[in-house]
């Protein structure tokens, strides 16, 4: 953990100065707008780390305030990170080829400034209207046909959702708005993929958030895994929390629903990193499984598909991904995963990665959706 967090703040820190280095470069036209600059700056790139570092020493008030122009500052950053690598890129060539026109070469601090001024602009624009996406939560219908087995059920309504990522940000009026449209399914069952969380248990509490959990509408029960956010933020303090809304947590474990399928949830992978130990193979989760019933498996991080494959499981459900949340993330996130969002099968095994309902950091999606997952599956013999 050590070394990763350092990392993240060599990188961080090395972002952000470029960024700052171009700004103020900018400004040279208006020097006395620097020292506001400046302070804008500053207090835009270290919100988020200083919520988080000294979380107990800040009034909610402030907390929640820092946490939000920190969040959106991520994603400002990227943005302004992508701007400025272009302009430089242009610069360069200028340099060796000299194309800039002349009214910019006699007005070149002018240039700069203006140039910020829409480059800024352009920015906002983009986070916002990203923001705005993630509010927007779309339906994702799959039909899906698994074989019946030894099971009773012809037909199973039910809804996944996953990477809600409650916190300050995506709050309880937000998860409000998640469970009304869960509701509207009147599903038989409600799977939730795991990172529920996105802040302690402690901090949901004081705020209330989470209280809609309880509003779920399912006439057979919700379960839920662990996605490394809940390790993140604690993993006995997390599960307790969302065991006390009456969810079903399936830590490496199955359970037979409705005498018609088995249904398995795995811890998440970071298990390991957080504890020392590892989490158990699917073979040794579905050891006491009935194998003459279906086998639908939650398994948050769709690291490792061939294990559904090699074990029989009809269908595995992921998410983690979000799709990269962020163009151009979403580039990358396709590179390392087998399928970074959406339906896939391999053999007589079905597996569908959602992009998730909520955000990790900046509630701002532009190279994916916000969704909750409609399972309308049909048993067949």
């Amino acid at each position: 953990m050590l070394v990763f967090f350092s990392i993240f703040f060599i990188i961080y820190s090395a972002l952000n100065y470029y960024i700052f280095i171009r700004g103020w470069q900018a400004l040279a036209v208006y020097p006395h707008a620097r020292i506001f600059y400046l302070i804008i700056f500053l207090v835009f790139s270290l919100s988020y780390l200083a919520a988080k570092i000294f979380t107990k020493y800040f009034p909610s008030f402030l907390y929640d305030i820092m946490l939000w122009i920190g969040a959106l500052w991520f994603a400002l950053m990227v943005y302004f990170f992508i701007a400025v690598v272009f302009l430089d890129v242009i610069r360069l060539f200028n340099w060796q080829l000299n194309f800039f026109p002349s009214i910019i070469k006699e007005n070149y601090l002018q240039a700069k400034f203006i140039t910020g001024i829409i480059v800024t602009v352009a920015v906002v624009i983009v986070v916002f209207a990203g923001y705005l996406n993630t509010r927007n939560i779309k339906i994702k219908t799959l039909e899906l046909n698994i074989p019946k087995g030894s099971g009773k059920l012809t037909e199973l309504n039910a809804v996944m959702v996953s990477d809600i990522h409650l916190s300050p940000i995506n709050d309880g009026k937000f998860l409000s708005k998640i469970v009304d449209k869960i509701n509207e399914f009147n599903p038989d069952i409600v799977l939730i993929a795991g990172d529920l969380f996105d802040d302690s248990a402690e901090i949901l509490r004081q705020r209330h958030i989470g209280a809609s959990l309880v509003n779920i509408k399912s006439r057979n029960g919700i379960y839920a895994i662990t996605g490394n956010h809940e390790y993140i933020n604690g993993i006995d303090s997390a599960v307790a929390f969302i065991e006390s809304y009456g969810i079903k947590m399936l830590r490496d474990s199955s359970a037979l629903i409705m005498n018609s399928f088995n249904l398995a949830g795995r811890e998440d992978r970071a298990k390991k990193q957080f504890t020392g130990k590892p989490r158990k193979s699917l073979e040794e989760i579905l050891e006491n499984a009935d194998k003459n019933y279906p086998i639908i498996l939650m398994d948050h991080t769709p690291f490792g598909l061939e294990d559904a494959e090699k074990n029989n499981v009809a269908l595995q459900l992921s998410g983690h991904t979000h799709h990269g949340q962020m163009f151009p993330a979403n580039l990358i996130t396709k590179m390392i995963y087998e399928v970074s969002w959406g339906y896939l099968k391999k053999d007589r095994t079905q597996y569908y990665v959602s992009c998730g309902a909520g955000t990790w950091g900046p509630p701002v999606r532009t190279g994916s959706v916000s969704e909750i997952v409609h399972l309308k599956i049909k048993f067949t013999d």
